[in-house]
């Protein structure tokens, strides 16, 4: 007991102590045996483990596992995954990337789709699905032209984005964009498939910034705007759907709403 009271007073009137030192938080913390000299087990740790995050799921109602409400090939790292894969298309990691390249630029047809059926039939008059053969719609062109013509830039651009999905960013050349001096902005600057960003794709710097001319990417934004874009080209995909419905009964979304 006396070496115990030597050893804490000792360590009260140290230095080390009235300085804050860590040698005297070390006495005060370590048992009483460990004062003294004499030898004790450690005290045990207790480790917290953070769970990890639970997956989000398209039937958040229902708890049962599985395939159908959570397919094990989908780890919830794309955006908007959100566990649904009934049909198992993506399975093969390889399918599940041109799955979802072609959800994303369909959905961005869709999303100018929906936008241009209501602009154009309220501008105009004439619903969406007779509006090419209406006398009175702005047609300059014959349909033969409209046709070869839209086949021809559209083959050239799809063609293009064809080979940049299997090679990224083999088509950010000189040749490969003749109207622009350089390709650095066509370039995928985000460095995300199918998210290209830079000056030229986003001149409102939305998901990134310029400094020196570079297009600096800010990958929280983007992310944040992955999310919203593909949720978007879902609703519109699906909008486009009820359009095709309507106008098999003669109805457009304007009618419909009653306008």
């Amino acid at each position: 007991m006396a070496a115990t009271s030597t050893a804490v007073v000792n360590g009260l009137g140290s230095s080390a102590f009235l300085s804050g030192g860590k040698r005297s938080q070390t006495l005060l913390s370590a048992p009483v045996g460990a004062r003294a000299g004499t030898a004790v087990a450690a005290p045990r740790r207790l480790v917290v483990a953070a769970a990890a995050a639970p997956k989000k799921s398209w039937l958040p109602g229902v708890r049962a596992g599985g395939s159908l409400v959570d397919p094990e090939w989908l780890d919830g790292s794309l955006p908007g995954d959100y566990g649904f894969d009934p049909l198992g298309l993506g399975k093969d990691p390889a399918f599940l990337k041109w799955y979802r390249e072609a959800e994303l630029i369909h959905g961005r047809w869709a999303m100018a789709a929906v936008v241009g059926i209501f602009v154009g039939q309220a501008w105009s008059g004439i619903p969406w699905f007779e509006a090419g053969a209406d006398p009175g719609a702005i047609a300059p062109f014959s349909f033969g032209t409209l046709l070869g013509t839209q086949l021809i830039l559209m083959g050239w651009v799809e063609s293009k984005r064809w080979v940049d999905f299997f090679n990224p960013e083999s088509q950010s050349v000189e040749w490969a964009t003749p109207w622009s001096k350089t390709a650095e902005n066509f370039a995928n600057a985000t460095g995300d498939q199918g998210y290209p960003g830079g000056k030229f794709f986003d001149p409102l710097k939305l998901a990134g910034t310029i400094q020196d001319g570079v297009y600096l990417p800010d990958k929280e934004k983007l992310e944040r705007l992955k999310l919203a874009e593909i949720k978007h080209a879902r609703l519109a995909m699906l909008a486009m759907l009820i359009f095709y419905f309507e106008a098999g009964q003669g109805k457009t979304p304007l009618g419909a709403l009653g306008l």
